[in-house]
């Protein structure tokens, strides 16, 4: 292989695999065989046989071992006070569960049953409150698309391309509602439409001529700005209440406060992660170092039932995303703009799905708003090498952003020269703060090995029955989806295209849309690492709206 394919295959492998998150397990330490198959436990009243002649007659089992696994063999287990059932194929390191039921030992009823990907994936059954607890609830999820909606919505001119953007952003609820309906098979295929659209909507945004000359007329909202600035405030104190008072923390919260103790501790980073979340170390570097401060100051009791730690983080990088997409707007069209971005992301319900879950993927919005609010702020050197420095420190949280560096690294604003020197400083700062960043992966032992195998090497690897690549066999489509993908992140670096704030936006953006398109594991919570740069992107394109809000002054 000639070295340029080389580096292309290399950055392919590395960019779409840092999209995966880590695999959902059951806990095998919940679960205990019993002593006897025909008499009952001690306190219980139905034997192991008799629990397994309850779960074999569900309809669900009775479908698996009928039409795809007709010589599995049952094997039951207490689980807690009541039973679970597995239905097994193979033997040894080949044996796999392909059915699964629970039964109520007090009255023999099948609370649960499941086959296929479900069997393995406790988050593909739609149990409630397993993301962010009460979020998703239609009591509160529906307000906040209202909240966020009305601002934005011109009601003399219906039919605005914008409103169609806005629709589009809800309409991931639909897949959602269906997810959580432990509809799978109907909740993947309809992500597809939305982020094939958000995509091309990103491009036409980023590559067309702006349409003002001698600047862009100022952002008018459906409302008073000042109403947003009332909204900004008591909806992040709400999602801060929210955080504390009814959230819960999922793995990828849990692996930070890990990996910050290990860190803390001089222990390896990656390979050696506890039962409870084995799969936790598959993250870049900066997504554990993030998580020292928060646990050297709250401190982490060694399990995964009490996280203030996680609770503490979580809060931090929601503020600090609403803080920067306000700074990023600001810079962009003027202060309306910054108040209109930050209201966009404390009202819009998939961002405090984030919070709430108290996952790390806001972390990675922040990184890349600072990157490109320093890529528009100046081309002075001191924001370049912080341009520089920022893409590296996003690209080693969640891999995906790495792609951004070709783009960053070329932006340069309208009527800027090109300037070697700049493009210089970029790399070293990146490369200078990448080979810092690594210093605990080394450390305590530690590897570049291990380093490969527990995340890219793990990632490219698994499957996921959360996208249409995993659930169907499409791997020839989805090689050419993810190497569109790495030649559009590469592309997009050296052609002509709007050089604003907007432009950059929108551009940063369709890259990471694009390689969600191609990923194996795909989930909600990704919404959030391009959500405020589409904002930026349609609000910043859109016509002035002739409306009751007023807005602020134009920023050049």
């Amino acid at each position: 292989m000639r070295p340029a394919p080389a580096a292309l295959a290399a950055l392919a492998l590395l960019i779409i695999g840092g999209l995966a998150g880590p695999a959902s397990a059951v806990a095998d330490s919940e679960l205990r065989t019993p002593a006897s198959l025909t008499e009952a436990p001690e306190g219980m009243r139905l034997s192991a046989q008799r629990v397994i002649g309850l779960a074999g007659a569900h309809p669900t089992v009775r479908t698996e071992l009928r039409e795809e696994s007709p010589g599995a063999r049952p094997t039951a287990y207490l689980r807690g006070e009541n039973w679970q059932v597995g239905w097994f194929t193979g033997s040894g390191d080949d044996r796999e569960e392909v059915a699964q039921a629970r039964v109520d030992d007090a009255t023999g009823e099948v609370t649960e049953a499941w086959r296929d990907w479900q069997v393995r994936w406790t988050m593909a059954r739609g149990y409630d409150g397993a993301f962010g607890r009460d979020v998703a609830a239609l009591w509160l999820w529906i307000p906040l698309l209202v909240a966020f909606v009305v601002p934005f919505v011109d009601r003399r001119r219906p039919a605005r391309l914008l409103h169609l953007d806005l629709a589009v952003l809800c309409a991931f609820s639909v897949s959602l509602a269906f997810f959580n309906a432990a509809a799978i098979d109907v909740s993947v295929p309809l992500v597809y439409p939305l982020l094939a659209y958000l995509l091309a909507r990103m491009l036409w945004i980023g590559l067309r001529r702006r349409r003002t000359v001698g600047g862009d007329a100022p952002l008018r909202l459906a409302v008073p700005v000042g109403w947003l600035v009332v909204g900004v405030i008591f909806l992040l104190g709400f999602r801060i209440g929210l955080n504390i008072v009814d959230s819960n923390v999922i793995d990828v919260g849990y692996a930070g406060v890990i990996g910050a103790d290990r860190i803390s501790s001089g222990e390896p980073l990656y390979g050696a992660f506890g039962q409870d979340n084995p799969y936790g170390d598959t993250y870049g570097p900066v997504n554990y170092l993030a998580y020292v401060p928060f646990v050297a100051a709250l401190g982490w009791d060694g399990t995964g039932s009490d996280l203030p730690a996680a609770h503490g983080a979580a809060i931090a990088f929601d503020v600090l995303a609403v803080a920067l997409a306000f700074l990023l707007g600001r810079r962009a069209r003027g202060p309306a703009m910054g108040v209109a971005l930050a209201y966009a992301w404390v009202s819009f319900p998939f961002t405090l799905y984030v919070a709430n879950a108290n996952a790390n993927d806001a972390l990675v919005t922040v990184l890349v708003l600072g990157a490109v609010l320093a890529a528009v702020w100046s081309a002075r050197p001191l924001a370049v090498a912080g341009r520089g420095a920022l893409t590296a420190l996003a690209g080693l949280t969640k891999f995906a952003p790495l792609a951004l560096g070709p783009l960053l690294l070329t932006h340069r604003g309208e009527g800027e020269r090109r300037r070697p020197a700049a493009l210089a400083l970029f790399v070293a700062a990146f490369a200078a703060v990448a080979a810092l960043v690594f210093v605990p992966v080394l450390a305590g032992g530690g590897s570049l090995r291990a380093f490969w195998d527990a995340t890219l090497g793990f990632q490219l690897e698994r499957g996921s029955p959360f996208s249409v690549w995993g659930q169907w066999d499409l791997g020839t489509a989805q090689q050419v989806v993810q190497g569109g993908a790495v030649l559009l992140a590469v592309g997009l670096a050296f052609v002509p295209r709007r050089r604003d704030a907007v432009g950059l936006a929108a551009l940063c953006a369709a890259i990471l849309i694009a390689l969600q398109l191609g990923v194996t594991h795909w989930f909600y919570l990704y919404i959030a690492w391009f959500f405020p740069l589409v904002m930026l992107a349609v609000l910043g394109a859109a016509r002035p709206v002739a409306g009751a809000g007023d807005t602020g002054e134009r920023q050049h």
